[in-house]
């Protein structure tokens, strides 16, 4: 086997230990709701409020920090969608039944985490034209990647890239757009 394959399993293997513990995990209540909470965020509804709020309240740049965010989630969208062909992996609550969130993903493939991309394109956007808000916006982008991992919708892997590849999309939005 060679060093890629071998990578994979090593990543694949400790995916399917995280997901098995997590399925079987009942966390209280109060967790539960912020994990719905957060994906159903993580669907744009965040994202388009946060933006609307920063058109309103914003300093003259916002019109550059929302056009720079929304590029690097479009740019971010088409890129997880062909990954997601491409890759065809199964999520998790396909392959494990989920003991307690019933939520259908918008999709049957899990590589990599649109909703993780689009929060960190958005997060790392927004936040490096308003450095004031950056701690309240990344616990918004991690509590939609950990949410994506707790509900049964993503593996820890996909979540890892997706925060990658959007803070990298969000970074380059800023750069290109100041």
């Amino acid at each position: 086997m060679t060093i890629p394959g071998h990578m994979l399993d090593y990543i694949s293997t400790r995916d399917h230990r995280l997901m098995r513990r997590v399925h079987r995990w009942r966390p209280p209540r109060w967790f539960r709701l912020w994990m719905i909470l957060a994906t159903r965020g993580g669907d744009g509804w965040l994202w388009y409020g946060i933006s609307a709020l920063v058109l309103i309240f914003g300093t003259p740049t916002r019109y550059a920090a929302v056009t720079a965010a929304w590029t690097a989630c479009s740019v971010g969208a088409i890129i997880f969608l062909i990954l997601k062909k491409l890759t065809g992996r199964k999520r998790p609550n396909a392959l494990v039944p989920h003991c307690w969130a019933t939520l259908l993903p918008p999709d049957q493939f899990s590589f990599p985490s649109g909703h993780t991309i689009t929060a960190f394109a958005f997060t790392i956007a927004v936040g490096s034209f308003y450095p004031h808000l950056m701690g309240v916006l990344l616990f918004c982008a991690l509590s939609v990647a950990t949410s994506r991992i707790v509900l049964g919708m993503h593996f820890l892997s996909d979540v890892m890239v997706g925060a990658f590849l959007g803070a990298g999309l969000g970074y380059a939005g800023f750069l290109i757009f100041t």
